[in-house]
């Protein structure tokens, strides 16, 4: 979970950077990436 939350943090660090600098393509692929860390955790702390 920890690593999840790790991860989950430096990719929204990340899709911000991406949005302040105009780079929508890249900022979009961050929020997918985010999103899919989200589900991982949602299911582990279900389990």
């Amino acid at each position: 979970m920890i690593e999840l939350k790790k991860h989950y943090s430096i990719t929204k660090k990340k899709a911000n950077l991406f949005m302040k600098s105009g780079n929508l393509n890249a900022y979009l692929e961050a929020l997918k990436e985010m999103h899919r860390y989200k589900k991982l955790m949602v299911a582990v702390t279900n389990n």
